[in-house]
């Protein structure tokens, strides 16, 4: 029983990460199939958002699949079959896209917002570590009255 088990966990991490490139969609030319492969892993399926072209199942990204093996059959390059990409679905579909005003935000965001929070806990640290204020000790008034609302309070 023992040995089945292994056996299926076996299995089940040699299977790795399937791919939703249909037969239907690659290339006769294995060098321009291991192109489309190698750019199709640096875009993102718009519908997913968190998985490549190559592993989404969604129509769109099946869409952007055959729109990148038709440049790729028509003669472009990498750079020139992932811009008519971009020009069509924008720089979202880019999984590291480039450093420029618009993305600035994307780049850097993450890294300002741990600054601030690391920036305030110092702060909050601080501020807990001052002495507490000196206390006035109560009147004699404030005494009184603060014994008579203590005694009231136990009825």
């Amino acid at each position: 029983m023992l040995a089945r088990i292994f056996l299926l966990l076996a299995l089940l991490l040699a299977a790795g990460r399937g791919y939703a490139v249909e037969p239907s969609e690659r290339l006769a030319d294995p060098v321009l199939e291991a192109r489309a492969r190698t750019l199709s892993s640096s875009l993102r399926c718009l519908v997913c958002q968190n998985e490549t072209i190559d592993e989404s199942n969604a129509g769109l990204a099946h869409d952007i699949r055959i729109l990148l093996r038709e440049r790729l059959a028509a003669g472009d390059n990498d750079a020139q079959a992932v811009r008519a990409i971009v020009d069509r679905y924008g720089e979202f579909v880019l999984l590291n896209p480039p450093l420029h005003g618009a993305t600035t935000v994307l780049w850097f965001g993450p890294l300002a917002i741990l600054v601030a929070a690391l920036g305030g806990a110092v702060l909050w640290l601080r501020q807990r570590r001052k002495e507490p204020e000196t206390l006035v000790p109560l009147s004699a008034e404030e005494s009184r009255e603060l014994q008579s609302l203590m005694q009231e309070n136990e009825r």
